[in-house]
């Protein structure tokens, strides 16, 4: 018998070896599928954790958003009783005496809008430039679109001494967001105001030049500080987080409203308000000249 014949295997043995290499190969992708289940299943509870996060997330910063706010609080330093910061020239900025509101003490809204808004402190007083008081909302697109026709030429009559704008910022519009963040915003520019009144002018300007859509969750609160820290303000963290000026946001929301005024922009030239009465077809550029020659 040769040596091939002498090592030759038989069926049966190769039948064994067969079935065992067969056995080992099961056990094997057995194994891998019981990894790949259990990967699967890590996987499916990691993206249950995080999904359960982001919700908790969101739910805690609605809450946080829409928590009640307090009638009383303080008036933002370079800001009014009125619910105003006044530009003068370049950077500077009417200074005012430190202050607080009460929103309880604010009458309800007249039954009928009144014909002419009688808005106070919207008069300039003797010898003093013309003064445009605007009520605006940041999330109100007719606001953005009066600051794109007209902020080129407001900022020009100001540099040049004609006319002092007073900036009345509300929370008309929070039902407009699903974070309040028209009062959000409105308590950051009186953040901006109190730290960094130079910067006040820029804030404005990037938080319409950014402004969410109406429906939208808005910007949020960490995006709003940095948007402070962009125009070179001072950092208004902790103002925000703490909502220090949101009272004085809901008093002047609440005193714009008991003196009629029912929507954003509201605009008024030396007390007298565009867009009403005699001044209804009178385009914004001649009715603000008309004031302004008066005093001439």
């Amino acid at each position: 018998m040769s040596p091939a014949n002498e090592n030759r295997k038989s069926k049966a043995e190769r039948t064994a070896e067969a079935r065992e290499k067969a056995r080992q190969i099961r056990e094997a992708q057995l194994k891998k599928d019981k990894r790949n289940k259990q990967l699967i299943g890590w996987g499916i509870v990691v993206a249950v954790v995080a999904i359960l996060a982001v919700v908790a997330l969101v739910v805690t910063s609605n809450i946080r958003n829409n928590a009640p706010v307090a009638d009383q609080g303080p008036v933002p330093a370079n800001a009014n009783v009125n619910g105003g910061v006044t530009l003068l020239a370049n950077t500077e900025v009417a200074p005012t005496e430190a202050g607080t509101v009460d929103a309880a003490s604010v009458p309800e809204p007249p039954q009928t809008p009144p014909a002419q808004i009688a808005a106070p402190g919207a008069e300039a007083e003797a010898g003093k430039p013309v003064k445009v008081v605007i009520y605006i909302d940041f999330i109100c697109p007719v606001c953005k679109n009066f600051e794109e026709q007209f902020n080129e030429q407001l900022t020009s009559l100001r540099n040049e001494g004609k006319i002092s704008v007073e900036y009345r910022p509300l929370g008309f519009l929070d039902n407009r967001s699903s974070t309040n963040y028209s009062s959000r915003a409105a308590n950051a520019a009186a953040c901006v105001v109190n730290e960094s009144p130079e910067k006040y002018a820029d804030f404005v300007n990037a938080l319409f030049a950014d402004q969410p859509a109406e429906g939208t969750a808005g910007i949020s609160d960490d995006d709003l500080k940095k948007m402070a820290t962009d125009v070179g303000a001072a950092s208004i963290d902790s103002c925000v987080e703490d909502k220090t000026y949101r009272p004085y946001v809901k008093y002047s929301t609440k005193l714009a409203s008991s003196i009629g005024v029912t929507g954003t922009p509201t605009v008024l030239v030396d007390g007298k308000q565009w867009g009403k009465g005699d001044s209804a077809q009178t385009p914004f550029p001649e009715f603000l000249q008309a004031a302004i020659d008066a005093k001439a």
